[in-house]
């Protein structure tokens, strides 16, 4: 480990988040077009949770995305950044989320990008 331990397994140590690399390819669309497309992605399992895809984001298309203001914080993977994207002047705010420094636990996600399927027109995981 790094050295950054994430605190929330001392209240919670049963919490599982399982990090996987997902067999398949992901793609997500916005506005008619594809702004992700991996067959790099990697699959977390979470207690409490249904499984969310995180795609590197060499993956996505970051010159359509924007960070926001809006920030949270997860207790076993870390500070959690946001992100817009924007299409043909449809602007999605806080369409994905990323942890640029996760916790040691979660470390795998770093450089990795989420998409809220509820706010991008679709997500294919074959």
């Amino acid at each position: 480990m790094a050295g950054n331990p994430a605190p929330g397994y001392l209240r919670k140590p049963d919490h599982v988040v399982a990090i996987a690399p997902y067999p398949g390819r992901i793609a997500v669309s916005l506005g008619g077009a594809v702004i992700a497309d991996s067959a790099r992605a990697l699959a977390v399992s979470e207690t409490g949770y249904g499984v969310a895809y995180y795609i590197p984001m060499a993956d996505v298309r970051m010159d359509l995305a924007a960070l926001t203001e809006h920030s949270t914080h997860c207790p076993f993977k870390g500070n959690a950044s946001y992100y817009a994207f924007a299409v043909d002047g449809r602007r999605v705010e806080n369409a994905a989320w990323s942890y640029a420094e996760p916790y040691d636990e979660a470390g795998a996600l770093k450089g990795h990008l989420a998409f809220y399927t509820n706010r991008v027109d679709a997500v294919s995981v074959a």
